[in-house]
């Protein structure tokens, strides 16, 4: 049975547990590893999940063909 892929928020998550075992820095050369490749796998989905947000994001402003994008204005 394959494990599903996590989304943005869980990689993120776990991204950041990994960061911080690693840099209590009292891990085997070995579990390092396995912990930094993982990292690296979880960095290039969460980078995906990212790409394909800001492509819908430029679909969705779109207006007949032609990008609508309106300035930020932070009203907070």
């Amino acid at each position: 049975m394959a494990k599903k892929a996590p989304n943005f928020e869980e990689s993120l998550a776990e991204l950041e547990q990994l960061v911080e075992r690693m840099e209590q820095g009292d891990l085997p050369l070995e579990e390092a590893l396995k912990l930094f490749e993982r990292g690296v796998q979880l960095t290039r989905t969460s980078q995906a999940a990212l790409r394909e947000a800001e492509q819908k994001v430029r679909v969705l402003l779109e207006k007949n063909g032609e990008p609508t994008l309106k300035p930020f204005t932070d009203e907070s």
